[in-house]
């Protein structure tokens, strides 16, 4: 069990993807993705969501993640956020999303 101030650590914000690009480098197939926070500015992460997301189709979702971990390096790139998802029985990636549009880099609690 975690507490309540452990909880609190996490900023768990709103962005909108801006951009995702192919990332031939990574290990495991993933986008590169640039997403807006708002106030909190872009930031950019990998992840590993193709089996089920087209590129075309992420540019404008607004989607939540995680803005103050370290930044992680992935081959070439430099990962600023973590993209929530939950994994399906078949290890596939659903992005979680707000349930109706909100602004960028609200925090969720």
């Amino acid at each position: 069990m975690i507490s309540w101030n452990d909880f609190e650590k996490v900023e768990i914000r709103t962005g909108t993807i801006l951009t995702a690009e192919e990332f031939p480098e990574a290990r495991k197939p993933a986008w590169k993705l640039t997403i807006d926070f708002g106030k909190l500015g872009v930031l950019k992460s990998s992840a590993q969501i193709t089996s089920i997301y087209r590129q075309e189709d992420l540019p404008g979702k607004q989607i939540v993640a995680v803005v103050n971990f370290p930044p992680k390096q992935i081959g070439p790139f430099r990962s600023e956020c973590l993209v929530l998802g939950v994994y399906t029985k078949t290890g596939e990636v659903v992005l979680l999303q707000t349930e109706r549009r909100v602004d960028n880099g609200l925090r969720i609690g």
